[in-house]
C-alpha cells in the first residue's frame, strides 16, 4: 500500500512570520523536519506543500519537491488535501512542519496502523500524559476504546478521575495524522463540527462525521517547536524533549542543538 507525507508549510503566521524558514543551528527548521521524516521507510516520498515562493525555493536548494497550493487555505489540512489531488497514493500523511526532530518511526507507525486497520479512515499518535499535561488545554487528552480507538479528544483533562487513582489510563495526543485519501478529501468538505469548533480541535471533526480514528502509542514522540518570549521580549524557539526509556520512564532533556534560540 503506497503512502506520501506531505508537511503543510505556511510563511505568513501572524504569531511567527517565516517560522518554517527558522534556522536552528544554521538549518532551516523546515529541513530538519522533510529530513527526519524521510527516514520514515513506510513512505516513498515527503513533499512540502505551500503557497510562498520563499519556501518553495528553500526546499529547492535541499532538495525537497514542492507542491504550490492556494493561499486561500484556513489549516494545513485544507493545503494537505489540495496537495494531495494529484497522487495515487493510498495513505496521505500529515507532518507538522514545527517537529525539526520527528523521526521515522512516528510516520512509520500512523502509517502502518491504516495497513493494519482496513476500517479506519484515519490514525494518529498518542502518548502516556504527563501529570502536567491533564491541566495544560494546550496538551491535548484523548480517551481510548480496548482497541486503541479514539472516543473522545479534549483539552480538559479527559477520563475524570473521580478518585485519586483510577484503571484508565491517561493518554496525551500527537499531532500527527495519516489519512486515506479519499477520506481526506471528504474530511475537508465536511467543514467544522459543533464539537470541533467548541474544543477548537479538529480532529473531533473525524469523530463527529466520519466514526473510527485510530490511536498508536510508538515508543517515542515528536517534539514540536513552539513559540515563547525570553527576557528582552524576543520571539524565540523552545523544545523539551521527553524520550520513553523502558519501562516507560519518561525523563526530560534539552537538546544542545537549540541552544542558540533559546529553551526552557
Amino acid at each position: 500500500m503506497s503512502a506520501v507525507a506531505i508537511v503543510p508549510a505556511r510563511y505568513a503566521s501572524t504569531r511567527f512570520p517565516g517560522k518554517p524558514l527558522a534556522l536552528i543551528a544554521g538549518v532551516p527548521m523546515l529541513r530538519r523536519v522533510v529530513e527526519g521524516a524521510r527516514q520514515a521507510k513506510r513512505v516513498r516520498e515527503v513533499i512540502v506543500a505551500t503557497d510562498d515562493e520563499r519556501i518553495a525555493e528553500a526546499c529547492r536548494e535541499f532538495g525537497a519537491p514542492v507542491a504550490m497550493t492556494s493561499p486561500d487555505h484556513r489549516t494545513g489540512t485544507d493545503r494537505l488535501a489540495e496537495a494531495s489531488r494529484g497522487l495515487l497514493d493510498a495513505i496521505v500523511v500529515n507532518v507538522q512542519g514545527d517537529e525539526p526532530l520527528i523521526e521515522g518511526f512516528v510516520v512509520d507507525a500512523a502509517v502502518a496502523a491504516l495497513e493494519e486497520s482496513p476500517e479506519a479512515p484515519m490514525s494518529t499518535l498518542v502518548h502516556r500524559a504527563e501529570p502536567d499535561a491533564l491541566a495544560d488545554p494546550n496538551r491535548v487528552k484523548v480517551v481510548l476504546d480496548r482497541r486503541s480507538f479514539a472516543l473522545y479528544f479534549s483539552r480538559a483533562a479527559v477520563p475524570y478521575r473521580r478518585v485519586a487513582v483510577g484503571d484508565a489510563p491517561l493518554w496525551q495526543h500527537v499531532g500527527l495524522y495519516a489519512y486515506r485519501r479519499e477520506f481526506l478529501q471528504r474530511f475537508v468538505a465536511l467543514g467544522e463540527a459543533p464539537l470541533e469548533r467548541t474544543e477548537a480541535l479538529e480532529q473531533l471533526r473525524g469523530l463527529d462525521r466520519s466514526g473510527r480514528d485510530e490511536q498508536i502509542d510508538p515508543p517515542g514522540q515528536p517534539v514540536p517547536i513552539g513559540l515563547w518570549r525570553d527576557g528582552r521580549d524576543r520571539p524565540c524557539l523552545r523544545r523539551k524533549t521527553r524520550r520513553r526509556l523502558p519501562p516507560s520512564k519518561v525523563i526530560e532533556d534539552q537538546d544542545p542543538r537549540l541552544a542558540d534560540h533559546g529553551t526552557v
